[in-house]
């Protein structure tokens, strides 16, 4: 079932994102990413949610507990300047005392994926975060004073515990983002425009969706007039070892036909080599000169769509 603006709000009471929202702050705590893809089923009333790729190896400042496991408080930052009325001499009298954890945020986040039409960006993409508290280290040591509430909340050097779990990890929602409004506007920028496009007019784009082998890493931030803005960058869906094909292996003729058709064979849809070729620094560009300098030539081992991406990038080359 491909979800349309209506099937994913049909009563026009809840936006989208609050539903998604809601749905993840319903799960129990504890629930796995097979129950969180069905709660955003229920939600969006759309069965082609799928999941496209999971990142993790991130963590976030935590809390303070207890010896017992009883919470103190939930961010650590704020109850340092709480406690201490921003004096780092207050604080660490005030905590010199205390037996209790200063804890940690580890974090995944899940790339959830609703095909929307048959363009590369139609579709929607929704990020959840997969968060577990844990112990970090004790609150203070006899022979660690920091120069700052800073360095107190986040020290650089400062014996850490076991990574024990305070509790079972809970599901926070993080964005939902409809890619075709995203890409209407001017965030989106010209390169992941012509990206996007350059899938669309490829054999890439007839034989597969872009959501099923890219996701966006998109980045929120504020400029200097205080406007909020988002940016984005393809980031491939990790299936298998992406292959390096550096400068110097580059070939030419027969051997250059079968390192990039081998390369696209490796991740499971033609012209893949093109795509990371513009993304992966590893994939060098001279692949594209050479296979251009071939196909003008007596070589004749890409489909004339490609072909046409292939004349457009030798004219204005660009990367992502």
């Amino acid at each position: 079932m491909v979800a349309t603006a209506t099937d994913l709000d049909p009563d026009q009471s809840l936006t989208p994102a609050l539903r998604v929202a809601n749905a993840c702050a319903a799960l129990p705590a504890g629930a796995d990413l097979d129950a969180l893809i069905a709660a955003v089923r229920d939600a969006l009333g759309a069965d082609d949610v799928q999941h496209a790729m999971t990142r993790g190896g991130w963590h976030r400042l935590g809390g303070v507990v207890g010896l017992d496991g009883d919470r103190i408080a939930d961010h650590v930052a704020e109850w340092a300047e709480a406690v201490s009325g921003g004096d780092i001499d207050e604080l660490m009298a005030y905590v010199s005392d205390l037996r209790c954890f200063v804890t940690r945020l580890n974090g995944q986040t899940h790339y959830l994926v609703v095909p929307t039409g048959p363009a590369a960006r139609d579709y929607i993409q929704i990020e959840i975060e997969e968060v577990q508290e844990v112990l970090d280290r004790v609150i203070s040591d006899p022979d660690w004073f920091p120069d700052s509430i800073a360095e107190f909340v986040d020290p650089l050097d400062f014996p850490r515990l076991e990574s024990e779990p305070v509790g079972p990890a809970r599901m926070i929602f993080r964005r939902l983002v409809p890619v075709n409004e995203l890409m209407e506007s001017s965030d989106s920028g010209p390169r992941l425009r012509r990206f996007l496009d350059d899938w669309d007019r490829s054999s890439a784009g007839e034989t597969s969706a872009f959501c099923e082998h890219w996701v966006l890493s998109i980045r929120e931030y504020r400029d200097q007039d205080g406007d909020d803005h988002r940016s984005a960058k393809p980031v491939p869906i990790p299936s298998v070892e992406i292959p390096s094909l550096a400068d110097a292996e580059v070939a030419r003729g027969v051997k250059l036909a079968n390192q990039i058709h081998g390369f696209d064979r490796v991740l499971g849809y033609p012209f893949a080599w093109y795509f990371h070729m513009l993304t992966n620094p590893k994939v060098s560009h001279r692949l594209a000169e050479a296979v251009h300098a071939d196909l003008i030539g007596a070589y004749d081992y890409l489909p004339v769509r490609d072909l046409k991406v292939l004349r457009d990038w030798y004219n204005q080359p660009y990367g992502i």
